[in-house]
């Protein structure tokens, strides 16, 4: 049976693994990009070794990242990568009681924090790493969990020889956070597949009510449906109403309720096997006797496209976030569509991290720190922005449409993940 993407009037959903599966593919999705990530990452940031440290109910974003799902992370977490050079690959040392299912070598097999420290200053000492990096970035938050109170407990575990060679691991945390293997790139077309059909389904007669239904409404219903799968909220849903000059001057400017000739934006996304997604798409309610949104939207809608085949083609290895802003609106500039705005940030193993982060909402020409982050292949973003028009028969006002799809970069090419919107939803 055909299950069209994003479709609300599809009869199918597409089938979200349970836990056990889950766990399996996360496994093998670990130990890949501990082979092919790891290495690049720890080269890329000039680091002979790694150190990541965290407690129990405080987890490092990165110490989250490199475990398998089903395990338990007691009390003090350790984690020692050693690059022992091209030929050899990265050593992996996990000094903590956490059972990592053979991801890490395991030496430590005892209960007391005196014994994790004092085989920590051994390892070191014998590897004698000329840099050490330890996770205090200051541009990249997913880089920064080193807590202050672990710091003075490695400093003294070190001592003087090793705390010297001490570095931020930011551009190693920075690479291996946005870089993903060909695996997950695959994965991640259902991962968007799952996302959207969650979308769609809120999109439809099956949720929304007509003159009952409200957007707080729809909300819930988005958050319930995600948890009923087993899917973590990437952030809290939204979902946003555009109505026309007539409906606003008759229902008032804080009516809660949907109504016939109401277009509808989501801005949505979850967490499934450690992938994010991030959606703003549009539906609308057709008035009696119509089958289609107004022609008027759809104009503009055309001209968000056009902006989107900019922001793809602009797509280079090499260029930061803000070259990468201002390419893209030069030429947006260039050809003519109106009013182009550009917002897009990474996404994959974290939401707003840790890929270059291209304009905001707010800031238009450059964004300090994060927009000076340099794009690498295999990475995926949320292809973020807008473009307004007059609407004529709709608003004497600027509509501004903002959408929102996944897209992901290889092999030199950014394209998007599950296709786009091209037709309104209609409900």
């Amino acid at each position: 049976m055909s299950c069209p993407t994003g479709s609300p009037s599809s009869p199918c959903f597409p089938r979200v693994l349970p836990m056990r599966q889950r766990d399996a593919v996360i496994h093998r999705i670990l130990k890949r990009r501990f082979e092919t990530v790891l290495p690049v990452a720890m080269r890329d940031g000039g680091l002979d070794m790694w150190l990541i440290l965290c407690q129990e109910d405080n987890p490092d974003p990165i110490h989250d990242t490199m475990m398998p799902m089903a395990t338990w992370r007691p009390i003090l977490q350790i984690l020692v990568l050693f690059d022992r050079g091209p030929d050899q690959g990265v050593e992996r040392i996990n000094l903590s009681m956490t059972d990592t299912q053979g991801l890490f070598e395991q030496p430590w097999q005892g209960r007391h924090h005196s014994e994790q420290w004092a085989m920590l200053h051994e390892i070191v000492a014998q590897r004698d790493p000329k840099r050490i990096g330890i996770n205090v970035g200051q541009v990249q938050w997913a880089a920064g969990g080193l807590t202050h109170n672990l710091y003075e407990q490695l400093v003294k575990a070190l001592g003087a020889e090793y705390v010297g060679r001490l570095v931020s691991a930011e551009a190693t945390a920075t690479r291996w956070a946005s870089t993903l293997t060909d695996d997950e790139i695959e994965l991640y077309e259902h991962v968007v597949d799952v996302a959207k059909h969650v979308i769609a389904e809120c999109y439809s007669r099956r949720v929304i009510v007509p003159g009952l239904t409200t957007l707080d409404d729809l909300v819930w219903h988005y958050w319930q449906r995600a948890a009923d799968l087993g899917l973590e909220m990437a952030f809290k849903p939204y979902f946003i109403r555009t109505r026309g000059d007539a409906a606003e001057a008759q229902f008032g400017p804080n009516d809660p309720v949907l109504r016939p000739g109401d277009f509808i934006r989501c801005d949505v996304g979850v967490k499934y096997l450690r992938l994010t997604s991030d959606h703003q798409q549009w539906a609308y309610l057709p008035r009696p006797g119509e089958t289609d949104a107004p022609e008027g939207m759809y104009a503009l809608l055309a001209q968000v496209h056009r902006l989107q085949d900019v922001f793809m083609a602009e797509f280079r290895a090499g260029l930061t976030g803000n070259e990468l802003l201002a390419n893209m609106l030069a030429r947006a500039r260039r050809e003519g569509i109106p009013d182009p705005k550009i917002y897009s940030h990474s996404l994959g193993l974290f939401l707003h991290e840790p890929g270059p982060l291209i304009g905001l909402p707010w800031e238009q020409e450059r964004c300090e720190g994060r927009g000076d982050v340099v794009l690498n292949d295999n990475s995926v973003f949320t292809m973020e922005l807008s473009a307004s028009r007059m609407v004529p028969g709709f608003s004497e006002k600027e509509v501004r449409m903002s959408v929102e799809e996944d897209v992901v970069f290889t092999a030199g090419r950014c394209r998007p993940i599950g296709g786009r919107q091209t037709r309104f939803h209609l409900i």
